[in-house]
């Protein structure tokens, strides 16, 4: 049996609270990194902006879904209502005016896609699922949800350096630099 092989996953480091968190955010997006991400224990305001991430294009799935889902319902209605199997009730047409009947299938067709489309998009957009991240075996990133705020700029990054990326994070305030490895 062979040891696994690993390899340099990217750093990892930690900062001493939110607003050193935010500030090195904005330096290390000023660097230019593409690969990188923030983590702390709960949310931090603005640090998507330090960051410099654009607005997610998850609303613009879950509209799509939910015309889809729209659209669906109505086709579906009108051609087994009026096309196929004209349903007649007390004497009212079956035509184009009796959309009003198709309401309640066009608008649970409209939630149950869009909810899907969330459902999907989300898994989608953060790659999930995920069973293991390199993240996970650093001992120092299990304080990440109690009290840690950390950085970790990932080795694939077209600029990523070993040395340079180190002094930056240490110019910056980062503490307990490490250097993440996975196994392959």
């Amino acid at each position: 049996m062979t040891p696994a092989r690993q390899r340099v996953y990217g750093y990892l480091a930690e900062f001493e609270s939110a607003a050193a968190l935010y500030q090195a955010a904005e330096h290390v997006r000023d660097a230019g990194f593409k690969h990188w991400d923030c983590y702390s224990a709960y949310p931090i305001h603005g640090l998507d902006g330090a960051m410099g991430l654009k607005r997610s294009i998850l609303p613009w799935l879950v509209f799509g879904g939910g015309l889809t889902g729209f659209v669906t319902a109505f086709v579906l209605a009108y051609a087994t209502q009026v096309v196929i199997y004209p349903t007649v009730v007390q004497a009212k047409p079956a035509n184009i005016f009796t959309i009003p009947a198709f309401f309640p299938i066009m608008f649970e067709l409209t939630v149950l896609f869009s909810g899907l489309t969330v459902l999907c998009g989300l898994l989608a957009l953060i790659r999930l699922p995920r069973l293991n991240h390199p993240l996970f075996e650093s001992r120092q990133f299990q304080r990440v949800t109690d009290d840690g705020f950390f950085i970790a700029i990932e080795a694939l990054d077209p600029i990523f350096h070993t040395q340079e990326t180190h002094s930056l994070l240490a110019a910056i305030g980062g503490t307990n630099i490490e250097l993440v490895a996975e196994e392959d």
